[in-house]
């Protein structure tokens, strides 16, 4: 366990977002290699991969309810040195993380194909969309244990286990996924299905590992079947904090499946260019995220401890390192697009449809930043229902009028690109003034800090 209510906060946000970019670039790389293989295939399997890495979002709003609410909970209890309180945190969250294995296993398999035929822009996607999903599923589904872990120690101020498994998970994806896409050292390349398998064999791994650990070396937060049965008031605790959360990923699920389906009747090359240019996006903001990620447990222990002005203080450092660092992405994006995307296709239509969506969607860096930022201090602050509603807010005047214009004669997905950025500033002065009035109502109730906390400071 590392305690956050001491010490200088910039270097709290830095100690503990290094090792998150690390380590979530190479999450990120994860889908990347396959991405790389996949684009050898043609545009019909980038197409197909980029529909179905879609349905990760659906994912999403599931393991970010279980993280968020474990984070939140645990941070919670380690800021008041309850021990105690906080491995019951865990074990509920445990309880929730196998209840939604289950769920998320059994639905998938049941929508897979009805899924793949409504985004494919054709019956190749389709087809691709459909087999990939097939294998990739379970890698999806192992997301909810390495998520469980992760966030049982990034609550206790521990990052660098969970970061080290990622980097373990990476290195086998990229031995894996030449030999099952493209046959090296076999003679059978599988193509789309491989690239599921790499994966699903890579996470089966690394969630060995990270259980391996959390058995041998972590003795803060700890497995305990004997309490995993349901206590609903901390699971309904968990669930208050973590669903809005959770559901800003499946809002995001609607905006991305609202820019595949907008991209669709252009073509193969087009809804192509666009999920490229989403998953180099992805990387691209993971800085950002990891920062934001930092600055949750830092601001819940401290929240925790009843330290109002640390919380403060975590919020207006992660967002001006943030706003430094993605304002050099933009500057990339801007400058070097077009390197960007043909580092996977050579394909120019794809690339061209790519660029495009890279250099506007690059404007929403900064401001998607603060948004994900002001996510972070609700989390911490234990009320994440603000963001959601900013989320939705945003969705509505987003997926209205970007339907009407797909319907409009001269229609180009350059219409829906502008209007996205246009959403996100929107979004991003909502969710600031709503934080403000979050601050005002829970920050200043709390007993002012001590002297020598001040001076920690």
């Amino acid at each position: 366990m590392k305690d956050l209510t001491e010490g200088p906060i910039p270097k709290h946000v830095a100690a503990l977002a290094i090792p998150l970019i690390a380590g979530m670039l190479l999450q990120t790389l994860y889908f990347f290699v396959d991405l790389y293989f996949v684009s050898r295939l043609g545009d019909a399997a980038i197409a197909g991969v980029s529909v179905a890495g879609n349905l990760m979002f659906v994912t999403f709003f599931l393991s970010q309810m279980l993280g968020v609410g474990t984070v939140a909970l645990v941070s919670h209890a380690v800021g008041r040195k309850d021990r105690a309180e906080a491995n019951h945190a865990f074990n509920q969250a445990t309880g929730l993380a196998l209840a939604c294995t289950i769920l998320t296993l059994v639905g998938g398999y049941a929508l897979i194909g009805p899924y793949a035929r409504f985004f494919g822009p054709d019956e190749a996607a389709r087809a691709a969309a459909q087999t990939f999903l097939s294998w990739f599923l379970p890698c999806l589904v192992l997301q909810f244990p390495m998520v469980l872990m992760g966030s049982g120690l990034r609550g206790t101020g521990i990052v660098k286990p969970a970061m080290a498994v990622q980097a373990v998970t990476v290195v086998l994806n990229v031995i894996f996924a030449p030999i099952f896409i493209a046959g090296w050292g076999t003679g059978k390349p599988l193509g789309v299905a491989g690239a599921g398998i790499a994966s699903t064999l890579a996470a089966g791994l690394g969630v060995v590992f990270l259980v391996v650990y959390f058995i041998r070396l972590e003795h803060y937060v700890a497995f305990d079947p004997r309490d995993w049965k349901p206590d609903w008031r901390t699971l309904g605790k968990l669930v208050n904090i973590g669903f809005p959360a959770g559901g800003e990923f499946l809002l995001m699920a609607i905006f991305v499946s609202i820019m595949y389906w907008a991209a669709r009747d252009f073509g193969t090359a087009a809804q192509a260019g666009v999920g490229l240019g989403f998953r180099v996006n992805q990387m691209l903001f993971v800085p950002a995220l990891a920062i934001a990620f930092a600055a949750a447990p830092i601001a819940g222990q401290n929240f925790g401890a009843r330290l109002a002005l640390r919380v403060r203080e975590t919020f207006s450092v992660a967002v001006l390192y943030i706003s430094v660092v993605m304002f050099a992405c933009t500057i990339v994006v801007q400058w070097k697009a077009a390197s960007l995307a043909g580092f996977f296709t050579s394909d120019p239509p794809v690339v061209a449809s790519a660029v495009v969506f890279l250099r506007y969607l690059s404007w929403n860096f900064i401001p998607t930043g603060v948004l994900v930022t002001c996510s972070s201090l609700f989390q911490a602050m234990g009320n994440t229902w603000p963001a959601l509603g900013s989320s939705a807010i945003r969705i509505v005047i987003f997926a209205i009028p970007a339907i009407w214009l797909s319907g409009r004669p001269g229609f180009d997905l350059r219409d829906v690109f502008a209007l996205s950025v246009a959403t996100v500033l929107i979004q991003t002065v909502m969710t600031v003034a709503w934080l403000r009035l979050e601050f005002r109502r829970r920050l200043e109730p709390l007993v002012a800090p001590s002297p020598q906390a001040a001076q920690g400071a």
